[in-house]
This record gives C-alpha cells, structure tokens and sequence, in this order.
C-alpha cells in the first residue's frame, strides 16, 4: 500500500530553462513555463494556483495521468477470461479515466525526487484488486525528467501483480503554448503523424473501424490551423488518432508537432503508445484558474498518447491487457523550441 503518510504537496523541477510544478495528487502538472523566441517565459499548462480546486474536483483532469484504463469503456463493462467487471458509470453511459477515483485523485507516493542537473521525480502508487472494479493489484510508477534544457520525458510503468487486467495510463496536461491565459488555442497550428483515426458513435465509444483521415477535418498529416475545420466536427476534437506514420528515435514515434504563432513556441511530442487522442477541451467552461484567468471553451488542447479508446471490448485493437508479471510501460517526451 502507499504510505498513509501522504499528503498532497508540490514539487519543483527546475534546470534554469525550464521550470515544472507536479503535484503527488494524480502526478498533476500543476504548472510549466519554457521560453518563447525572445526567452521571454510563459506558463503554457492550464491548471490552479494552490491544491485546493484539485483536491475539490474544479479539474476538468487538468494536468493530470489517469488510469488505470484512460478514455471510455463503452457502458463500464467488459470480459476478460470469462469473467464479467462492471465499473463505475462516471461520465453516463460509459466509464471514463478509471473511474470515480481514478489515479488522477489519488495521493501518489514520492519515491525518488532528484535535483540534479538532470531534475526527476519518481511517484508510486499500489491499486489494489477490485479498485473502481478493476480486477488485481497492479503496482504504478511515473517518472518525470528535465532531460534537457527544454525538454521533459515521462516514463509510467505498471505491473499487474496477480491477475490479468486492462492497463492504459494518459497524461491529461491541457496545453495553450501561447501562455494558459491568453485565450484559445484555435490559432495554434498541429501537425500529428496519423493516417487514421477511430470514428465514434453518439456517446463517443469507437465503433470500430480505423478510417483514414485523407479527405476529412480530421486530417493533419500535413501542419493545418486547429480551427480551420473545426466546426465540421461538432463542437470540437475529441478523437483517437492511430499514430502509423511518425518517424523513429530511440523507439520513440513522433506523435505531434504543435506550434503558437503569436509566441513561437513550438511543442513536439514523441511516444511509444499506439493511439493519441486529440482534445480540444471542448467542455470548458468558465473555470477560474491560475492568477484568476478564466478558462472557456478551447482554452486549451490535449495530447493524450494511449491505447485506443474501448479497447478492451474492440477485438481489432490493439489489446490492453497485461499479463502478472509482465511490464506496461508508455513513454512521452515534450520537446519545446521557439521558431
């Protein structure tokens, strides 16, 4: 088990360059400020000033890594080897993010805390069997690093202890590189490296197919404006793109590339996960946050690298259980750079 012990607490990571608040509650980026082209520093996550609306549930998953299995499952239901789980229904008809008290609110434990000038900070939670209906115990850890002057990797881990079970963790972080309180992101341009997407039915549960993006609002193969066609998709993105077309390093895929005009700020990202979704963080609504900025609709877009949505009811995806024993292990790392 975590220590009893814990208690919500922020931390710093700090090279000079680049500064990130976490907190132990949910591994939540609280905070992160890079430079813009002129080296002029803006905090470009949205989030809150102290723990208090986080620990009261203000968050719409501000910042946060969720699981055990991110995204929806269609009607919180699913087998596995011949047996029937039911989760809770937290965001109706499905179940969202883990659950009612997923791993973004829990109080993680802090394991190692290095400040170096290689600055890291390791948290570990322990899930135990039956946890928001999930089946076994399963021990997580998450890793942030400042591996160079501009850049942050995150390595999360998780091994099932005794039984079989779905694991897809996310990292949550709502990004708005024109600093978190400039308005919204329509402006910023993205390319992300998927010939496909995972279409959704009325309640957002992947149907299935993998279509391709040629042709559609949902294509960025090629650098496109976030707002360029995004009112011929509802009220904004909120879908799983296959990332099968980025390049390679060091067995890490190039997922995105993000850019804000108005500051040059350029976010590249880079995974080893199968899927990402792309959210426009279209159910924003007047949130007070950080220095009393009030963040609306589009305020800011996440870059959720993950397994596929529902996967554990679609036999077509790429599958998301671990075995006891074996080892899930999901990488992202934030490049920042101005142009």
């Amino acid at each position: 088990m975590a220590d009893q012990n814990s208690h919500p607490e922020l931390f710093e990571l700090n090279n000079g360059t680049m500064r990130v608040l976490i907190t132990n509650l949910g591994c939540t980026i609280t905070s992160l400020s890079v430079p813009d082209k002129d080296g002029k520093l803006a905090d470009v996550v949205l989030g809150f000033d102290s723990l208090e609306p986080y620990l009261k549930g203000a968050a719409p998953y501000f910042g946060c890594i969720v699981g055990r299995v991110a995204n929806r499952i269609k009607d919180g239901k699913f087998a596995l080897n011949g047996v029937d789980y039911s989760l809770p229904i937290n965001k109706p008809p499905n179940s969202l993010h883990g659950g009612h008290k997923g791993f973004d609110k829990q109080v993680w434990e802090v394991t190692e805390y290095r400040k170096d000038e290689n600055p890291s900070i390791t948290f570990k939670y322990h899930s135990c069997d039956g946890e928001e209906g999930y089946p076994g115990d399963v021990s997580v850890t998450a890793t942030y690093t400042l591996t160079s002057s501009t850049t942050m990797r995150l390595d999360m881990e998780a091994v099932p202890q005794n039984k079989p079970t779905p694991i897809s963790l996310a990292q949550h972080t709502y990004w708005n590189l024109a600093g978190h309180n400039s308005g919204n992101i329509l402006d910023h341009s993205i390319q992300i490296w998927a010939n496909h997407v995972t279409p959704v039915d009325q309640n957002t549960i992947p149907t299935g197919e993998i279509m391709p993006v040629k042709g559609t609002p949902f294509d960025f193969t090629t650098q496109k404006r976030v707002g360029e066609l995004i009112h011929e998709v509802g009220i904004g993105y909120d879908h799983n793109y296959v990332l099968d077309c980025g390049e390679e390093k060091s067995v890490l895929k190039h997922a995105a590339r993000v850019k804000d005009p108005s500051s040059s700020r350029v976010l590249n990202l880079w995974t080893n996960a199968p899927g990402m979704q792309f959210y426009t963080g279209n159910y924003v609504s007047q949130v007070v946050g950080k220095e009393s900025a009030v963040y609306g609709k589009h305020a800011g877009l996440c870059l959720e690298t993950q397994g596929f949505p529902n996967a554990i009811n679609q036999p077509n995806f790429p599958s998301v259980v671990v075995q006891p024993g074996e080892q899930y292990k999901h990488t992202m790392l934030f490049e920042f750079s101005a142009e």
